[in-house]
């Protein structure tokens, strides 16, 4: 094991957390730099590497039937690249001074100091867990981490019961309503919002609760869980919410997530309102030369709002870790930031979003205009043709773009990227009218769904004479 201490010939990079984050930077660091020159340790706490955490919900819900399929790269792969990965080995420490990071074998129980000279903080997020009655009793569980869902998995796998319920009806709480749906469970969702999916406004977010209703998901809205029941087998055997039971035979958390960085605050390093670490466009930690972050513990630029904000992405995560490998193997990238894009479904149901919602707009003080129109998938005459609900803002005088939202079916989802491409040029939804966009009867009306909103918020941003 290595010391602070150790006299060393070459640079040492030291990772916390071997998932997208991390394991990107080390990789892309190692492609630069050959073990003669970097020495490059990672730390992850977990079973897994590497592996796709936004594939967990499909996992859980059967359409993904092997684990290993959700792993893009093993420990034992990253070591034969020359990467010292420690398994089941959590970092308890970051003393900034003394570049050194304490760490401890969660199996064995021993505890060390590493040296380092560069280090990459890639600790993730957590699922937010609140302090109920009850909430860490067996049979309930949050899904974050490759191991979150095998322990969910367990469950399902003990249990006779057939009844879920899902706490929160963000992204998580959807696709694990629907991977409960999948696997034969009689689901409720409570959620404290109006409506669900926050990240859309509440108009498109009633489309949801209407389509998961008719899913057969009985959707509590506008209430919050206050505890969890405790069964005879000192298991939990439902919620209470409201002044109403629901019993259950396994309770998920699907509440969102919040910057894992308990470490990067204990060490003093800057941290913005959500609790997320703040970089530079290097991915270098503010005010620490020889220090980087990135994944689900940073906060981002907004590009449409200039703010900065968390976003929980493997996406991002992956950009991040190019973006630091590079700058710390000797090259030079940047992430300049995100525009907030994010797609899901529950069942056939698509749902995408790009840029800010009204309530976003509003806080940073902006004036807008939002337009909605209905259409279809394919030309309407297309066997297979399902219709399709987008919403686009714009702003006023301006008419710069500056979110749109898409609920539909078939081929609803993805159409968001024309937007989000938009968003990233700062393009008007005048401009947009233009855009070449491909066209066939199979794939869309002989005007998009997404150009027909930009026609229409186009008109509705335009001055008219008095």
């Amino acid at each position: 094991m290595s010391s602070s201490t150790a006299r060393r010939d070459r640079e040492r990079l030291v990772v916390i957390g071997g998932d997208a984050a991390g394991m990107s930077a080390a990789s892309q660091a190692r492609r630069m730099k050959d073990p003669g020159e970097l020495e490059i340790v990672a730390f992850e706490r977990g079973h897994f590497s590497s592996y796709s955490a936004c594939g967990i919900p499909y996992w859980v819900g059967g359409e993904v039937t092997d684990r290993e399929a959700l792993i893009a790269r093993s420990p034992e792969e990253h070591r034969a690249r020359d990467i010292d990965l420690r398994m089941r080995t959590e970092v308890t420490e970051i003393d900034v001074d003394g570049s050194r990071v304490r760490a401890r074998e969660l199996d064995g129980g021993e505890e060390y100091w590493t040296s380092y000279d560069k280090l990459v903080i890639a600790t993730g997020a957590t699922p937010l867990r609140p302090a109920l009655p009850g909430i860490d009793l067996p049979g309930v569980h949050g899904v974050q981490t490759l191991d979150d869902g095998q322990a969910l998995l367990d469950t399902l796998a003990g249990t006779t019961g057939r009844r879920a319920v899902v706490v929160g009806a963000g992204y998580i709480g959807v696709e694990m309503a629907e991977a409960m749906i999948n696997r034969g469970f009689e689901v409720t969702v409570v959620n404290r919002g109006k409506e669900p999916m926050s990240t859309l406004d509440p108009d498109m977010g009633r489309m949801v609760h209407t389509a998961m209703e008719g899913l057969g998901i009985t959707m509590v809205n506008d209430t919050d869980v206050t505890a969890v029941l405790v069964g005879a087998d000192g298991r939990a055997r439902g919620v209470v919410a409201g002044d109403r039971e629901f019993p259950a035979d396994v309770v998920i958390l699907g509440i969102g997530v919040r910057p894992e960085t308990a470490l990067a605050r204990a060490a003093g390093l800057p941290l913005g309102a959500s609790g997320g670490l703040l970089t530079d466009l290097a991915m270098r930690v503010r005010g620490h030369e020889d220090i980087w972050a990135g994944g689900d513990c940073v906060e981002v630029l907004n590009l449409v709002s200039g703010q900065q904000q968390h976003v929980a992405l493997g996406t991002h995560a992956n950009k991040h870790g190019q973006v630091i490998g590079s700058n710390v193997g000797g090259g030079y990238a940047t992430f300049p930031g995100v525009v907030g894009t994010a797609v899901s479904k529950v069942c056939d149901l698509e749902i995408a979003r790009t840029g800010l919602r009204e309530k976003d707009a509003r806080r940073v003080g902006m004036r807008f205009r939002t337009v909605t129109v209905e259409s279809t998938s394919r030309a309407g005459y297309y066997p297979g043709a399902s219709p399709m609900t987008v919403k686009m803002m714009a702003e006023e005088r301006t008419g710069r773009l500056l979110g749109v939202q898409i609920v539909g079916r078939e081929g609803a989802a993805k159409r968001v990227d024309v937007a989000a491409v938009a968003l990233t040029a700062g393009m008007t939804v005048e401009r947009m009218t233009a855009l070449d966009l491909g066209y066939a009867p199979p794939f869309s009306p002989v005007w998009d769904p997404v150009l027909v909103a930009a026609r229409k918020a186009a008109a509705a941003v335009r001055p008219h004479d008095a």
